[in-house]
């Protein structure tokens, strides 16, 4: 009796991650801007030191390198799975993760710096913010009506749920 919860807990999970969802089109203007970001920002860490690597020594990660990489690939895979509309829910989860480290490591510490505070940090995280909120707006929604599952479930002639 317990696994059958469990069984019908996780084909709850499995839908509301998977499953395209209808909807105004215009989710696609916020799957751009957060693709892209991502995208182009994993893309960076690995091109550009300054961006990857010896960012990750400076704010203290262990073993940068690998980190850095680590990170990059994570923007990369799931920036482009935002970007198409494919599997948006479940991309949108390991980048509230980079972007939550994000911004504990980078803007919090401002907090309590000298000469920087509240309003410098306000400041410097407004992007990390609009991510974030961006982030969390491509979860509640998913894809919508303009994505990559959108179009697999149109192709099958399944009803694409609300």
């Amino acid at each position: 009796m317990f696994w059958k919860g469990v069984d019908l807990q996780m084909n709850t999970l499995t839908r509301f991650l998977f499953k395209p969802t209808q909807g105004r089109a215009s989710t696609v203007l916020i799957r751009l801007s957060v693709g892209l970001i991502f995208l182009t920002q994993g893309v960076l860490k690995y091109i550009d030191p300054k961006m990857g690597v010896l960012r990750f020594s400076r704010i203290g990660f262990p073993f940068p390198y690998f980190t850095a990489h680590f990170v990059g690939t994570i923007e990369m895979v799931c920036g482009l799975c935002v970007l198409l509309g494919l599997w948006t829910r479940a991309a949108a989860i390991p980048l509230l993760l980079v972007i939550s480290t994000a911004i504990a490591t980078t803007k919090a510490p401002e907090l309590f710096r000298a000469g920087q505070g509240f309003w410098y940090m306000v400041s410097d995280a407004r992007t990390d913010f609009a991510m974030l909120c961006s982030l969390l707006f491509l979860l509640l929604e998913g894809g919508r009506t303009w994505s990559w599952d959108a179009r697999i479930t149109r192709q099958r002639g399944e009803v694409q749920p609300r």
